[in-house]
């Protein structure tokens, strides 16, 4: 987008290396990427700069950011993150969690209630998906190969073309395959949820959007529901015609549902 101006830079958090990205000006945003990591600069980003100051840091050990060796849980990560904003001096950040990101997001919220202008949660993991009509499993990284998994991600196809490309680079599948690593070693049992989140969520006093894609194949739009009773001032926005990757499959109407959101105070 015309007139967003990104930098990169690596920083320090708790002991940990990242490469954190940064763009914009205005209220502090902190967009928390997926599990199959982020290309550098995306279009949701951009629209996000717009506006916000956004920052978009790599996950510990996902895209460009090292691996520490001694980190084994979701919530390691959550501890990390609220230490890079403390780092940068940022309080009452809006929080975007992607799909894994947005279990992230949810574990910081729930950390440092108080310190949180709005969380925007986008077909989520980190909580058990019920069972029945609607419910299901979250898709399973360990059965799926690197491109089946990552198409998945999307309702219309030409869409994943557009980002990744009809035949992705050699260098996207071994950082895919970087990434799926990582979760394993923090997210493997149980598979992408933790049994603690969905009681500790409520005491997140953020007013918060859960958003999901109608075609959801990577996590079951039931756990939406979960989310939104289990968070306090919460409510559902289900993007029609679009997969689990909304940020990527439909960019300016995550862009737009995030910004209307959040202006409302």
């Amino acid at each position: 987008m015309a007139g967003v101006t990104w930098t990169d830079a690596t920083m320090e958090a708790a002991g940990t290396k990242l490469h954190v990205s940064r763009a914009g000006k205005g209220r502090p945003l902190m967009v928390l990427h997926h599990e199959t990591g982020t290309l550098d600069r995306l279009p949701f980003y951009d629209a996000l700069a717009a506006q916000y100051d956004v920052l978009v840091p790599h996950h510990p050990g996902y895209s460009r950011s090292p691996r520490p060796d001694w980190m084994r849980s979701v919530r390691d990560i959550a501890v990390v993150y609220r230490g890079l904003l403390a780092e940068l001096k940022v309080k009452n950040a809006a929080l975007v969690g992607l799909g894994f990101g947005g279990w992230i997001a949810a574990e910081m919220a729930t950390m440092a209630p108080g310190d949180l202008s709005h969380l925007v949660l986008v077909g989520a993991m980190g909580i058990k998906p019920p069972h029945g009509d609607k419910g299901g499993d979250i898709l399973d990284l360990a059965i799926t190969g690197y491109i089946d998994y990552a198409r998945a991600g999307f309702h219309d196809q030409k869409a994943f073309d557009r980002v990744y490309g009809a035949e992705p680079t050699t260098d996207q599948l071994e950082m895919w395959d970087i990434c799926r690593e990582m979760s394993f070693r923090i997210a493997w049992k149980p598979y992408m949820y933790s049994q603690t989140l969905p009681h500790l969520l409520g005491s997140v006093r953020a007013p918060s959007l859960v958003v999901w894609g109608d075609n959801d194949k990577v996590v079951p739009r039931s756990a939406a529901g979960v989310y939104a009773k289990s968070l306090p001032n919460a409510r559902i926005e289900i993007v029609e015609g679009c997969g689990h990757c909304v940020d990527m499959e439909q960019p300016d109407t995550l862009a737009k549902l995030t910004t209307n959101f959040i202006a409302q105070g």
